[in-house]
């Protein structure tokens, strides 16, 4: 089976002090195929219109000692080396001593332009990370230097400026990626390998593709082929309307194979708006951790399907600290929008406006209903929630029940959790519940990951405190004829995760 490689389509090359010559292969003569009858018309009028609207991005960076692309380090010999002289002379002819090594590194890509008259072009954000230098060379032989409005490196986008100094430029406007289908035409262009106005035509393959890259995924994925070069150029409907930013392909050798993807215009537009109004972005913050519901984790709270995002825990001082919303809650609406999986819930939050208030539908121990939430900045929130405990708030505890001998329950030991145990184990003073001693090889628990250290805080969304309470809660539910438990667990520091634990 051939590995699958993620690319970012940005082009990096080493010059050091000489023009680079790239060589290519013979090109052979091509004979044109056959159209099909129900072949699409000619793209010639369409690609005409666009093509000066495409630009290509190249930018340097400059490195310094051995860390540059291509600089050969010096190597280590023994003290008095009859070679040492040698190899001091001949390393910093060639640019290997770190105090002479600083090379040029460029980058190709590509990009478009959304605003004619401002001279606004957007590209990719990798395509211009860490650059000293940006230009912006257009179809005409233009070029123009740019500087940077702003960066969202959670999207992978970035938004430049040029001054067009009385040129006049080629717009293209961002059309609507919710309407495109699977099948439908689309047409690519951009910078492939430095090869500029390169036009390539395909269809969607996909939508919504999650390639992990990022906490936003929602990719178009594309058969146009797209190459490294191509990273920030547009992807156009038949109408000549960007609905995605060409960002990606899955490739073994880094050449297309016919799996591209592109960052749809419906996620794009709106970042890229914020980019030039503000310079960030804003994005809606709920502030709450989620995990996915599975089909265990979704019988144990009473649904009839796995949907939605389960709040693992609630993060302290951010908007649903209020008890609006509760660890344990299933986010199955969010402002009208259907959350089907848990990757929805992050995507249609920050999409949304800072100080919106918006009506919630949550699952809370079975029972469906409607809460209203004031979302808060995530850019505010990130610093919050990276310092405080996820939903400690909101773990019921009882500090005056009867302490208890440890007990054996699923194929774990659990103890009290007292300061001898918190010691042991190095548990936060502000954790809460019943502190898991150790775990059977080949157990239920075991298989779930469950580790020494961790503390049971909930069970079925009740709170335990001591090893009876785990001990009655699991009878009840196994009177209930329920198969498996649900657990909220705490890690060392605080952080909550659920988890499901056969009972049979």
């Amino acid at each position: 089976m051939i590995s699958k490689t993620l690319w970012r389509a940005a082009r990096r090359t080493v010059v050091v002090g000489v023009s680079a010559l790239v060589l290519t292969a013979a090109v052979p003569s091509f004979v044109a195929p056959t159209m099909a009858s129900d072949a699409p018309p000619s793209v010639a009028d369409l690609a005409e219109r666009l093509l000066g609207a495409v630009v290509n991005i190249s930018t340097s960076q400059t490195v310094k000692g051995t860390e540059g692309p291509g600089a050969v380090p010096m190597p280590q010999l023994p003290e008095g080396s009859p070679f040492q002289d040698f190899f001091d002379d001949f390393f910093k002819n060639r640019g290997g001593d770190k105090d002479n090594s600083a090379q040029k590194v460029q980058s190709l890509g590509s990009g478009f332009v959304i605003d004619a008259a401002q001279g606004i072009v957007v590209t990719n954000n990798h395509v211009i990370a860490d650059a000293d230098d940006i230009e912006v060379n257009f179809s005409d032989g233009i070029t123009l230097k740019a500087t940077l409005v702003g960066t969202d490196p959670k999207t992978d986008v970035a938004v430049l400026k040029v001054d067009p100094k009385g040129h006049k430029l080629t717009e293209v406007k961002f059309g609507d990626s919710t309407k495109m289908r699977v099948g439908d035409w689309v047409m690519a262009i951009g910078n492939p390998f430095g090869l500029g106005g390169t036009v390539t035509v395909g269809i969607v393959s996909a939508r919504n593709r999650d390639i992990n890259s990022g906490p936003y995924d929602d990719f178009i994925q594309t058969d146009a082929a797209i190459n490294r070069g191509n990273s920030g150029g547009p992807l156009f409907n038949s109408s000549g309307e960007v609905i995605g930013i060409n960002t990606a392909i899955i490739s073994p050798s880094g050449g297309s194979i016919g799996i591209g993807f592109s960052i749809p215009s419906q996620l794009a537009a709106g970042v890229v708006d914020q980019l030039r109004q503000f310079g960030e972005t804003r994005r809606g913050w709920l502030g709450v951790r989620i995990q996915p519901v599975t089909d265990d984790i979704a019988e144990s709270l009473g649904m009839a399907t796995a949907k939605g995002a389960l709040v693992a825990g609630v993060i302290k001082g951010g908007p649903v600290d209020n008890g609006s919303i509760q660890a344990g809650d299933v986010v199955i609406k969010f402002d009208g929008k259907d959350i089907h999986e848990m990757r929805d819930l992050p995507r249609v939050v920050a999409e949304s406006p800072v100080g919106k208030a918006v009506d919630v539908v949550i699952v809370r121990k079975g029972v469906e209903q409607t809460v209203k939430v004031t979302l808060g900045r995530l850019e505010d929130g990130e610093k919050l929630a990276n310092g405080e405990d996820a939903g400690k708030a909101n773990q019921g505890t009882d500090d005056k029940a009867p302490a208890v001998s440890t007990a054996s329950v699923l194929g774990m030991t659990v103890g009290e959790l007292n300061d001898d145990t918190r010691k042991k184990f190095g548990i936060g003073a502000d954790v809460s519940g019943v502190v898991i001693t150790d775990v059977a090889k080949n157990s239920a628990a075991a298989e779930r990951g469950i580790q020494p250290g961790e503390v049971i805080t909930e069970i079925a969304q009740e709170s335990v405190a001591t090893p009876k309470d785990v001990m009655d809660r699991i009878g009840a539910l196994k009177e209930q004829g329920r198969k498996n438990a649900l657990l909220m667990l705490a890690s060392k520091t605080g952080e909550l995760r659920f988890v499901t634990i056969r009972m049979d």
